[in-house]
């Protein structure tokens, strides 16, 4: 392995601590109303989403219709 030459001063790392930068950043841009209303559609329509796919889901995970109960059609008791 190599060695470094000279040592490498650590008194910057203290020193940017402590700096305080006397410009102030520009304040955040408001959304228009075209964005909020995207926004709000998009968050509306994952919401749903999830919604309708957990009301298309809860008859599969009905215990009543289990798979190992057997069926019985109506062609079948004619006989």
């Amino acid at each position: 392995m190599f060695r470094r030459r000279e040592a490498v001063p650590f008194s910057f790392v203290a020193e940017a601590d402590r700096f305080r930068s006397n410009v102030t950043p520009p304040p955040p841009e408001r959304p228009s109303t075209a964005q909020v209303l995207h926004r709000s559609l998009v968050g509306l329509t994952v919401v749903a989403g999830l919604v309708g796919s957990l009301l298309f889901g809860l008859p599969a995970l009905d215990p009543g219709n289990a798979p190992g109960k057997a069926q019985q059609s109506e062609a079948s008791q004619g006989r």
